[in-house]
């Protein structure tokens, strides 16, 4: 590529990212956190691609007898076949930028999270939970302390929303995918359910489901990680949330 090229390119992916950066798309590639990052990135590369123009406009404005002195010689040269021409698939470093615009990616649902371990791990420690009423827990929190706090859940009545995903049995899991830097590394962190499941089940579809802490639990068959389960009174519908992965596990 030439330079007004490569600045084109620069320009075209700073936009990009300051798109992704000023809606809601970028939630599908890094987490909520880097966004300032993104965010700056972009504003760098746009500058970059500015200033690639003013050099190039200037280098030509301060050379303005190249082309009369050596004109001559130039032409000949080209003539001689000595001008390269850059190859035009060097352009297709643009479609790139253009699905990021026109194209936003689902995020990762049952098909990945079937296919990957269960990433949960045993935190440092847990924050205490309120004496009474419902606990109203992310998946991933709940999931923990299951495993290694049981002790808080007993007889507790426990919220937790996740999307679905169904074994080759049929066997129902809510999931949430567990983000440590970027979609590219999210592992799913899955609890079985039993007791009251709804008949019906899609895959992908997102569930806010009411239950009691049970000390049943299963393997991972992808990575032999622990898996609990909640025994299920209610279950409802819901949206998919604004940021579909979870950054919690890591924190």
């Amino acid at each position: 590529m030439n330079r007004q090229a490569q600045a084109a390119v620069l320009f075209l992916l700073g936009a990009a990212l300051l798109h992704a950066g000023f809606t809601d798309l970028y939630l599908r590639y890094v987490k909520a956190g880097l966004r300032p990052m993104l965010l700056a990135s972009g504003v760098v590369l746009i500058a970059a691609a500015l200033a690639t123009v003013w050099y190039e406009w200037r280098a030509k404005k301060e050379s303005p007898g190249e082309h009369g002195e050596h004109g001559e010689h130039a032409g000949h040269e080209g003539h001689a076949g000595h001008v390269h021409r850059e190859p035009r698939v060097s352009w297709l470093l643009v479609l790139p930028l253009l699905a990021l615009i026109l194209v936003a990616p689902p995020a990762l649902g049952s098909y990945s999270a079937l296919r990957a371990g269960t990433a949960l791990q045993e935190p440092y420690g847990y924050a205490d939970l309120p004496a009474h009423g419902t606990l109203r827990l992310n998946l991933v929190d709940y999931a923990g302390r299951a495993i290694y706090d049981r002790s808080s859940l007993k007889g507790r009545q426990v919220e937790v929303t996740g999307f679905v995903a169904l074994d080759h049995s049929g066997a129902p899991y809510l999931v949430r995918m567990a983000l440590n830097c970027c979609a590219a590394d999210a592992q799913p962190v899955k609890i079985g359910l039993t007791g009251q499941i709804p008949p019906v089940l899609q895959p992908d579809a997102w569930l806010e489901v009411t239950g009691t802490y049970t000390a049943r639990r299963a393997e991972d068959p992808v990575n032999h990680g622990p898996i609990p389960y909640l025994d299920v009174t209610a279950a409802r519908p819901v949206p998919a949330p604004h940021d579909p992965y979870d950054e919690s596990w890591n924190n």
